[in-house]
């Protein structure tokens, strides 16, 4: 198909064009047409593969030439590892890197395998895209005005925008080759792209923070391309293949493990969360596209990919184990948190949790949760950390004690973020109904421990979520004026999400019947009708109910306006709701702080634990596992 290296290409050209454009408003206007063309390539291939019948692509059987670039592209990746480790004297990322470059040539030019295509285009590919491209994009756009209003804040930061957006677009080309990858070799190589970009956004501030956490995150990473490396060379001696899909049919156990290794590195689960968590020192846009709402799909891509091959197997138990753990655990360490990068940190890592357990139960209906959850996913979890960075440009701060009132202070941006958090936990919205339908098929695996997970973990959720909506909704009189310093571009982009947010709500049936079911039916050859109501009444109930919160939002805005009812103060109220005298004869400010229970679920006290028994339950498995094999 003519189009897909258009697909890749285009950022790939961006990229290498973005360092040498010094002018900051000829760059932003570069951004611009470049997200633009990228969305508008991606609806020109979307248009032509539904024209010719939406029945599965696969290309590209002979590509020598493309082999060549990506054996020289691993080596120059190698290469760059071992410089930035020798340059900061980290030793690991040397050891796995070279480990793994040298286990791929040695499988390329030693081990014959049966010629097939390396990329195939299905419904599961075409989502992706579409998240890629229009999730993407409108981040890239927004990054336009956020880095302004970040080096503003942060004068003592190098700026080094032209690089930051070269690896934008590096990454979009990146994961676009990464999901229309069939053949492992290739995927493994755009796998890879990916790691190192995350490395080198991490680290953007070159403070020692941000080092040691980039590091943290390539090493991570490439213990995950060690297991995709090994899986791959398995593979090719073993079965004398490399696709796939060939994993699901002949591959075993042992390469299953391996690539379910990589995809629970690749999504941060425990015991490998630590790499996100750290990753909250970059920028803002990197934390919403490459941490949160992108690159870690990847992992749970692949393991929704293999999914099927994981029902009633022990890889598919312990996947599903790690991924509920992680759930529960991620979410009881975000109670703690008033940061609210870190929450949403916290809550990226546990939400991914659960759809790495729906693919760990490797079930029609368990999948069927886990693509609605990305999707979901993807767009509230982007939105939020947009909100989130712009918020913090304009008060200053990004801790969630300083948004109270925020609905007051700054409304358009407590809207956005308010339908951000509505959609992780609230009805209607998407999250909790796939939230649901994953509990029903854990009830129906049998698999009570998970349903345990699932119950408490969704329980934990609502406690921080509502915690910040609550905050943000507060009624009071601000103590000073804001201004809002937020930029158009960023607030088309959060628009743009706000919008897609309500709309998925709103025709979410239609979604599930022309999205997620076909793409059950691709990886299953049949798929369970899970919304049991009718099209028309779930869009009535859903068209009601999507409009509550931001109708609420909006009458909580025009309450500014309102005569100020005096309320009951631990003293006498000095008429403002702000101040009164204590029985000193002093003046005492009125303050309101959430309840954080740092003690009870910090993460000083849990992280370790959760490390250690997620750690030996990957262990003792990959013991069971390899022993079977040998």
């Amino acid at each position: 198909m003519w189009i897909i290296p258009f697909l890749i290409g285009i950022p790939v050209l961006l990229a290498v064009i973005f360092p040498f454009m010094k002018n900051e408003k000829s760059r932003g206007y570069l951004v611009y047409a470049g997200a633009g063309i990228v969305m508008l390539t991606t609806v020109l291939f979307i248009v032509s593969w539904i024209t010719s019948g939406t029945l599965p692509w696969t290309l590209y059987t002979s590509t020598e030439f493309v082999d060549h670039l990506m054996v020289a592209g691993d080596i120059f990746l190698m290469c760059l590892i071992v410089y930035m480790g020798i340059k900061y004297g980290r030793l690991l990322p040397i050891v796995l890197s070279v480990a793994q470059t040298i286990l791929m040539l040695y499988t390329e030019f030693t081990t014959e395998v049966k010629e097939a295509p390396h990329m195939m285009v299905d419904w599961f590919t075409i989502l992706m895209c579409i998240i890629i491209a229009f999730i993407g994009g409108f981040i890239c756009i927004y990054t336009v005005g956020y880095m302004k209003g970040y080096h503003a804040h942060h004068r003592d930061v190098q700026d080094r925008q032209p690089f930051f957006f070269s690896m934008l677009f590096l990454f979009l080309g990146a994961m676009f080759g990464l999901v229309l990858s069939q053949s492992l070799i290739w995927m493994y190589f755009f796998w890879e792209i990916t790691s190192v970009i995350s490395f080198l956004m991490i680290g953007y501030t070159r403070s020692d923070e941000a080092v040691n956490n980039s590091f943290c995150a390539l090493w991570m990473n490439l213990l995950g391309g060690c297991g995709f490396a090994v899986a791959i060379a398995w593979m090719a001696n073993v079965d004398g293949t490399v696709q796939l899909l060939d994993v699901l049919n002949v591959g075993g156990e042992f390469p299953l493990i391996c690539l379910a290794l990589a995809g629970l590195t690749k999504s941060a689960q425990l015991p490998f969360s630590t790499w996100l968590l750290g990753a909250m020192v970059a920028p803002t846009p990197s934390s919403a596209l490459l941490h949160s709402a992108t690159m870690v799909k990847a992992g749970v891509y692949l393991l929704i990919r293999i999914s099927p091959a994981f029902e009633g197997n022990l890889t598919g138990i312990i996947v599903s184990s790690i991924g509920g753990f992680t759930f529960i655990a991620a979410s009881m360490m975000a109670i703690a948190q008033n940061d609210g990068k870190k929450v949403l940190a916290f809550s990226t890592i546990s939400n991914l949790g659960l759809i790495v357990g729906c693919a760990g139960i490797g079930v029609e209906e368990t999948v069927w949760a886990a693509v609605f959850l990305m999707i979901f996913h993807s767009v509230s979890k982007s939105m939020l950390f947009q909100s989130v960075g712009a918020t913090e440009n304009t008060l200053g701060s990004r801790d969630i004690e300083d948004m109270h009132g925020l609905i007051i202070r700054v409304p358009k941006l407590a809207y956005i973020m308010g339908i951000g958090i509505a959609g992780m936990y609230l009805a209607p919205f998407g999250m909790l109904i796939s939230k649901w339908v994953a509990l029903k098929a854990f009830v129906d695996s049998g698999n009570f421990v998970l349903v345990l997970f699932i119950a408490y973990g969704s329980a934990t959720t609502m406690f921080y979520w509502t915690k910040w909506l609550a905050k943000l909704l507060c009624y009071h009189i601000p103590r000073e004026t804001v201004k809002d310093v937020t930029r158009k571009d960023e607030y088309v982009s959060m628009f743009f999400h706000a919008a897609v947010m309500l709309l998925l709500c709103l025709f979410l049936p239609l979604v599930a019947i022309w999205v997620v079911n076909p793409i059950v039916r691709e990886l299953f050859g049949n798929s369970t009708d899970v919304l049991s109501m009718s099209v028309l009444t779930t869009m009535a109930i859903m068209l009601v109910s999507i409009f509550i919160v931001p109708v609420v939002m909006f009458f909580i805005s025009r309450r500014s306006h309102r005569e100020l009812v005096p309320i009951y103060m631990n003293g006498i109220n000095e008429g403002d709701n702000r101040y009164f005298t204590n029985s000193y004869g002093g003046k005492e400010h009125l303050y309101l702080s959430n309840w954080y229970l740092r003690f009870e679920f910090g993460r000083r006290h849990l992280r370790i634990p959760s490390i250690i028994l997620a750690s030996a339950v990957l262990i003792v498995g990959f013991c069971i596992v390899i022993g079977g094999a040998i």
